[in-house]
């Protein structure tokens, strides 16, 4: 066997080079950049064998490590899982800045490659510059943190180690049902030792996604559960971008009759002009799609983990007879709540299941009856998001009059707060693949950074990214980014004076208002924030507007702009669209107030409609 002698640094870089991926049958980078903020346990070993190797895997200067890492993910989701950014940080607080994009990855199953750098192995100068020690045990550190947030965790105290850790970590992001973030750290001092690396180890690798074929028993099983039901509805979720089985569920739901509500991370699935698209359903929803999911008596769920604002805490489905179908790749996700899982990839699945039920169909009233609700309730959001003359536009009016000047290939992107339940409704999808939210963690100030990744994932679209004061103030210093790196972003600041969606559920839970807006927290100095100018520090175009009219005019201005558009506008911190389903959030059993009382009569109502099991 041939061997080359590098330093493990070098070896790790040239290893990741290697790595190729066929998508759409070309040949791609694996690996397409880094990700780096440099520090004493990166910068001169890694760090150079970075510098070296620029051409073919380029490193992008980060400016908050959180930040750069929530880019890395953007990218990530944009490429639907295909291509894979790494991230590296020094030890102690770079590293652990990075532990909070690592929880959002593996929320929301997406794969980044953590490099971290790490204290001693030899541990000869403990305690090294920002090392945390554990008296009792020396073997941890602060780079630990990441294993309750990472598919794959290892540290490398020898050389040789990453002959075994890296093509496993590969195989762990590349995976359709593990998939999620890799975490590598790498002692300070191994990164500059040598080894004599087998030449076989650096040999160009070309990876495919592997498409997981269901089993005919369980295709079986499904069928004959759809075959009995009357009243059926299609949930599609995330999981149908990534097996790119758009064209699929469109084929199914026709052929079949099924109507099709989306999750929050499955919208834009299906096109708002489809015959059978019914929209979002759950804690985001409209009413239309809440009160098919009351009515229907079989749900088939594909490619989503149907976390709470989906199944309204699982409250939604009020048919005594109903029955969960539920089509995942992911063997965890598939049978969650007592379903008749499918599990496999939902390309293939949606294909093989609509081959075993044959030419059975639902009803023409059922869709019927879908529509006819569909259009009531697009008529009462395009009522409340229409162009207006009130002093402070709520959301919807904001969302409404970007939405109205946008081109249906535009990307919009949304993360925390209230502004992901207003513009889905808004914001329906005119084109396949043009929204993007993060509501696996919903972190906030993805808006900019993972709209920064998407970007660049999409350089030929327009990214438009929603964001509140809230986000905006946690961590923005990504519009330097996106300006420095030509990644130009449209980004709708909507200023309404602090944590509004918060203060709204702390009302709606019949508390006083208390330390969510700016106004009723303890703040003797108040003082507004010029976001406008803020922004334009950065290099960013920006403006503030006070009305519909003239946000209009300067969206237009922002679509003509070749570098970051910032646009800020006071927003109404009380006026929301109508929600239409249950959320189950902590009540007090206790009410000290007559509004307590009244929000545990509503929480006694809800938790009463809650399904154990299906």
């Amino acid at each position: 066997m041939k061997k080359i002698k590098l330093t493990c640094a070098h070896a790790v870089v040239k290893y990741l080079i290697a790595q190729k991926i066929l998508i759409n049958g070309k040949k791609e980078s694996l690996f397409p950049g880094v990700f780096g903020i440099f520090g004493h346990g990166n910068v001169a070993c890694l760090g150079q064998a970075l510098e070296e190797n620029q051409k073919e895997l380029p490193t992008y200067r980060g400016h908050h490590e959180q930040n750069m890492a929530l880019t890395c993910i953007g990218y990530a989701r944009a490429k639907r899982r295909q291509q894979i950014f790494v991230a590296t940080s020094s030890v102690g607080p770079g590293a652990t800045n990075m532990v909070t994009a690592a929880a959002v990855a593996m929320s929301n199953r997406l794969p980044i490659l953590f490099l971290p750098g790490d204290t001693y192995a030899n541990r000869m100068p403990d305690p090294v510059l920002q090392q945390v020690e554990h008296f009792n045990n020396p073997g941890i550190t602060a780079n630990d943190a990441f294993k309750p947030v990472t598919r794959y965790f290892d540290r490398i105290t020898r050389p040789e180690q990453i002959i075994q850790s890296f093509p496993a970590a590969v195989q762990t992001m590349l995976d359709p049902a593990d998939c999620g973030p890799a975490c590598i750290a790498l002692s300070q001092d191994i990164q500059g030792q040598t080894f004599d690396y087998p030449e076989d180890f650096f040999k160009e690798k070309v990876h495919a996604i592997r498409r997981p074929r269901p089993d005919e028993f369980q295709i079986k099983e499904a069928a004959e559960k759809i075959k009995s039901s009357k009243n059926p509805i299609i949930i599609s979720g995330g999981g149908v971008f990534y097996s790119n089985a758009m064209e699929e569920l469109s084929k199914f739901a026709i052929k079949h009759n099924i109507p099709v509500t989306q999750t929050v991370m499955g919208y834009s699935t299906m096109k708002r002009d489809h015959s059978h698209y019914a929209g979002q359903i759950g804690g985001l929803g409209g009413k239309n799609t809440n009160s098919l999911a009351k009515q229907t008596d079989l749900a088939i769920a594909v490619g989503t983990k149907l976390a709470d604002f989906t199944t309204g805490s699982w409250t939604n489905f009020e048919n005594e007879n109903f029955k969960l179908v539920s089509i995942n790749v992911s063997r965890f996700d598939a049978n969650k709540h007592l379903a008749q899982a499918v599990v496999g990839d939902a390309k293939v699945s949606l294909d093989e299941l609509s081959q075993a039920l044959g030419e059975w169909k639902a009803s023409e009233e059922w869709n019927k009856k879908s529509q006819i609700e569909l259009k009531a309730w697009n008529e009462q959001v395009d009522k409340e998001s229409a162009p207006s003359n009130q002093k402070i536009p709520s959301y919807a009016q904001v969302v409404g009059a970007v939405y109205r000047n946008s081109d249906p290939s535009d990307i919009v992107v949304t993360a925390a707060g209230g502004l992901v339940g207003e513009v889905i409704q808004v914001w329906r999808p005119r084109e396949l693949n043009t929204h993007e939210t993060e509501w696996g963690f919903s972190c906030m100030s993805y808006e900019i950074s993972g709209a920064l990744g998407i970007k660049m994932a999409n350089p030929d679209k327009e990214v438009i990214s929603f964001i509140g004061d809230g986000s905006y103030l946690l961590n923005n210093s990504d519009i330097y980014s996106s300006v420095i790196t030509k990644n130009k972003l449209i980004i709708i600041v909507c200023d309404n004076g602090g944590f509004a969606v918060i203060n709204r559920l702390q009302l709606f839970k019949g508390g006083k208002e208390f330390n969510n807006l700016l106004k009723s927290s303890k703040t003797p100095g108040l003082v507004g924030v010029d976001f406008a100018k803020h922004a334009a520090s950065m290099g960013a175009k920006s403006e503030e507007v006070s009305s519909i009219s003239d946000l209009e005019e300067a969206f237009k201005r922002a679509k003509k702009s070749d570098v970051t558009y910032v646009i800020s506008i006071k927003t109404h911190a009380y006026q929301w669209l109508e929600g239409s389903a249950f959320w189950d959030s902590p009540t007090l059993e206790i009410p000290t107030t007559e509004e307590n009382k009244e929000a545990l009569k509503i929480h006694k109502e809800g938790k009463n409609k809650q399904r154990q099991g299906v």
